[in-house]
């Protein structure tokens, strides 16, 4: 991947970061994480991944974040300075699910009991 295209990653996270924290309203007790974004080579699309806690809102969240998104857009393009802005997609994030489980069996090994 291009340094360029690492460096509209991360500035499209910040973005969306701090747009989500003024804007967006989620269940009480609900906690929302942008852990990474991927955009496109072409920069016509980037993938925004979120995870949340409690895994059991994640559906919620994605639901009012897919309800957001063209206010979330619009507020994107206005806040970036650069030319072509792609489209946001939330996505949920697996691979948080996957290290957790990863650590859970590494845990049951250390106590020496049966995975």
């Amino acid at each position: 991947m291009s340094k360029r295209i690492l460096r509209i990653n991360e500035l499209i996270k910040r973005e969306i970061n701090q747009i989500i924290l003024r804007e967006i309203e989620f269940p009480a007790n609900t906690l929302v994480t942008i852990t990474r974004v991927e955009t496109n080579a072409n920069l016509a699309e980037t993938r925004v991944y979120i995870s949340c806690l409690p895994e059991t809102q994640i559906s919620k969240a994605l639901q009012i974040l897919k309800m957001n998104i063209y206010h979330i857009q619009q507020l994107l393009n206005q806040g970036l300075s650069i030319r072509i802005v792609p489209r946001i997609r939330f996505v949920e994030e697996i691979k948080t699910k996957e290290a957790g489980r990863i650590e859970e069996i590494l845990v049951k090994i250390k106590k020496g009991k049966s995975v």
